[in-house]
């Protein structure tokens, strides 16, 4: 997820720039005022913070601002979920007009800033006098020591769900008794009702079917009759005129070979029209007009209509209605056995405190460790006496996220009292905390890129070699980037970028504007860079053989 790319438009006092990144530590540097930190606020509004119509450059209609990443497959699903296409980079745009309106994009879709905020969050982290990102954040503290501990709290959250699920249906249970008892005997009424009928899944199907029948017995007994002797009546029926034309036909296929055919069809529908005889003689056998079944089926369907009616509903729904109204009784009962929610409520409860406390015995061995590892490296960055604490605070209710709260406490020399992180007056204390608390958790955090904005403000001499020494040391497992005045960090950088401005005069302007600019830097150029940041405006034989002292000591620790 490294920082592959920026490209500023009309930003502040910048025309145009399109600036590729590399990885490890990278050091951006100029004179006061040339903009150094120009490209750090760019980067914040590409990643979602608050617009300012004031950032357009002065005779721009608006800026446009945008930074290219890594793709990362651990984001495909966040990708996904809010509408945008993945690839194998990441492209946030910010765009902001005179009126202060702002547009933004995610790899080419329309994104609220919301969204690009939460998407930067996890794409790099800030740190500065006055930029604090995630050592601010409850939930970045939180995952931090967890990090460090090694611990997954994807148990634990299910563990919290669960229960906040068991106690709302208690509650929900609770309060709602006597509703749930009117609604339950309601349709208990309802129910023993329609069992009292019985009603079977197809049985109306039937039974109209059985009715229609009897009802018009008569009427199918004489059709029955007039069929049968249409078929067997032994002057014209139909029998008989076959028997008499299939028998003419055989006398003469010796001499017509076609007859053969054809008495073969005849053959075949005397029989055919003898077993249509022979079946209504069963059919009359059996048929009677019943009466009797017929004032039983009456009765029946009469107690399936006065039903259907009564609750609004075809006689066929009626076996449907009764089996809904049963599971709605189930699901009442179970709301109404307060005993079985109280006891699913307790095991939920169990279930989550131990996942809690399993937490809490992790959160409270790493906490002393970590605590520890970080003060000792805030002893190399000139803040000896000083001591970093992670606090663990017990909750007075459980949370989502376990028993206690997580806080970082710093004091800045020996004698102080820790106080929250936050609250730290000194920026430049500040920011070398943020520095040793990077380094020393540089393997855990999940973003891949780090910018430092003047970290080492402040300090100077040993201390700033050991600065720039640290974020080396940073940069080999993230991308850093660090915005500095000390020529002891910059020595220390993998890649160095100078940040100039100029004056530029257009015609028809009145005045020269002011446009800033950003250069890599070839090894004379950082020597050049070098011997300025030690020696001021004018370099100096002295200051160019230091800064190429330097450079060379860098380059030699480096290779071994």
């Amino acid at each position: 997820m490294a920082l592959r790319r920026i490209a500023l438009r009309d930003f502040v006092i910048v025309r145009a720039l399109e600036l590729d990144f590399s990885s490890g530590f990278t050091v951006l540097t100029g004179e006061t005022g040339a903009g150094k930190s120009i490209l750090i606020d760019a980067l914040q509004l590409a990643l979602g913070n608050r617009a300012d119509a004031g950032a357009v450059r002065e005779g721009a209609e608006r800026l446009d601002v945008s930074a290219e990443f890594d793709a990362d497959p651990a984001l495909a699903g966040w990708l996904d979920d809010g509408g945008f296409e993945g690839g194998d980079a990441l492209l946030l745009r910010r765009t902001v007009d005179l009126q202060g309106r702002s547009r933004g994009w995610i790899n080419g879709s329309p994104a609220t800033a919301t969204q690009l905020r939460e998407l930067g969050d996890r794409l790099l982290d800030i740190h500065g006098q006055h930029a604090w990102q995630s050592l601010t954040r409850p939930e970045a503290v939180r995952g931090l020591l967890d990090a460090y501990a090694g611990v997954d709290t994807g148990a634990l959250e299910g563990a919290w769900q669960v229960w906040r699920q068991a106690t709302g249906a208690l509650d929900t249970a609770r309060s709602a008794q006597d509703s749930l008892q009117r609604e339950r005997e309601r349709l208990q009424w309802q129910v023993a009702e329609v069992a009292k009928l019985a009603p079977g899944e197809d049985e109306w199907e039937e039974l109209s079917a059985a009715h229609s029948r009897i009802s018009n017995a008569q009427a199918l007994i004489d059709a029955a009759e007039g069929a049968s002797n249409a078929l067997e009546d032994d002057d014209g029926g139909a029998l008989v005129a076959l028997g008499r034309a299939l028998t003419l036909l055989q006398n003469c296929e010796h001499i017509e070979p076609e007859f053969k055919a054809l008495g073969e069809v005849l053959a075949s529908s005397v029989a055919q029209a003898s077993d249509a005889a022979h079946s209504l003689h069963s059919y009359l056998r059996q048929a009677d007009t019943d009466p009797e079944r017929l004032a039983e089926l009456d009765e029946r369907m009469g107690s399936w209509m006065s039903l259907a009616r009564r609750y609004r509903r075809p006689p066929a729904e009626l076996p449907a209605l009764l089996a809904g109204w049963q599971a709605e009784l189930k699901a009442l009962d179970a709301q109404s056995d307060l005993d079985a929610l109280e006891r699913a409520e307790q095991s939920a409860q169990q279930a989550y405190l131990k996942e809690a406390k399993a937490l809490a015995k992790a959160r409270k061995q790493a906490a002393p460790k970590l605590s520890q590892a970080v003060t000792q490296a805030m002893q190399e960055l000139g803040m000896k006496g000083g001591r970093f604490e992670v606090a663990l605070q017990p909750l007075a209710q459980p949370g989502r996220a376990g028993l206690e709260e997580i806080s970082f406490l710093v004091s800045g020399h020996a004698g102080s009292t820790p106080r929250s992180i936050g609250k730290v007056a000194s920026g430049g204390e500040l920011s070398r905390i943020a520095l040793a608390i990077a380094v020393t958790t540089s393997e855990l955090g999940a973003a891949q890129t780090l910018i430092f904005d003047e970290v080492d403000a402040g300090v100077g001499g040993a201390v700033a070699e050991t600065v720039g020494r640290l974020m080396k040391q940073l940069g080999r497992d993230r991308q850093v980037l660090a915005v500095t005045h000390l020529p002891q960090v910059a020595a220390c950088a993998d890649h160095h970028l100078v940040v100039a401005k100029r004056q530029t005069a257009a015609k028809g302007q009145a005045a020269a504007r002011t446009e800033s600019s950003v250069a890599a830097l070839d090894d004379e150029g950082r020597a050049q860079e070098v011997a300025r940041m030690l020696g001021g405006e004018r370099v100096s034989r002295t200051s160019l053989a230091h800064a190429r002292e330097m450079l060379g000591q860098k380059t030699q620790a480096a290779a071994t």
